[in-house]
């Protein structure tokens, strides 16, 4: 059957093209070599969808094509994608992988998909307080509350005394409307004066430092600003 990223495709996965085809089959199964094919073979065969081309489920297809990733980017991304396009919920996700062994870069996945599924937003906000720290940066107030037009909001993170705002988006703030809410909702602080950063909670475990490097700019401007 298929798997990974092809089980995916198959399942209506889109913005991702694989560069192979990975099928599951029995270990005890005759097997032969095609080219662009990779086979794993397996004692135990996962659960499979029973419409369409043989294909493993969503779920598990996803996990299987994270750890199969080229780099922990791409791994990050089979994961987003599915959940983004709505092929599989979250607590299947979560479901699957609580019954999975241990394998490649499984603390990494294990971190993502609690970011993905669960939201992660006060996970977010504790981790970025830590970077801050390591950053020699004062601490931030979290959850910091505001009213604006549009009623009472939360901020993740700010240095209110600074007018300086960072807002952590978990996987939750790409799906539906909230793309639309959290522009407004920015739109409105920025209005008050205040400058916005975002990042992406996944941005936090793929590239902190490049987040971190514009936090501190945005910090250092702000501290000279209220100088």
């Amino acid at each position: 059957m298929l798997d990974g990223a092809a089980a995916l495709l198959a399942s209506g996965l889109t913005a991702f093209q694989p560069t192979r085809i990975d099928v599951s089959i029995p270990r005890n199964n005759r097997r032969h070599d095609v080219p662009g094919v990779t086979r794993h073979h397996r004692s135990t065969m996962p659960p499979v969808l029973d419409v369409g081309v043989p294909r493993v489920r969503p779920e598990w297809a996803a996990i299987h094509a994270a750890q199969w990733a080229a780099s922990d980017r791409q791994a990050a991304l089979l994961l987003c994608l599915p959940l983004q396009q709505r092929l599989v919920r979250p607590e299947r996700v979560l479901e699957a992988w609580h019954l999975t062994p241990r394998g490649p870069r499984h603390a990494f996945l294990d971190v993502v998909l609690g970011d993905i599924c669960d939201g992660a937003q006060s996970l977010g906000e504790l981790d970025f307080a830590a970077l801050c720290r390591d950053r020699g940066l004062p601490e931030p107030s979290r959850q910091v509350v505001r009213t604006l037009p549009g009623g009472r909001v939360y901020l993740d993170v700010a240095w209110e005394e600074l007018g300086l705002v960072v807002e952590i988006d978990g996987g939750h703030h790409a799906l539906a409307l909230s793309p639309v809410d959290d522009a407004l909702r920015q739109n409105d602080v920025v209005l008050t004066g205040d400058r916005v950063l975002r990042i992406p909670v996944l941005g936090l475990r793929l590239r902190p430092d490049a987040f971190l490097d514009q936090v501190e700019r945005a910090h250092a401007l702000a501290r000279g600003a209220a100088a």
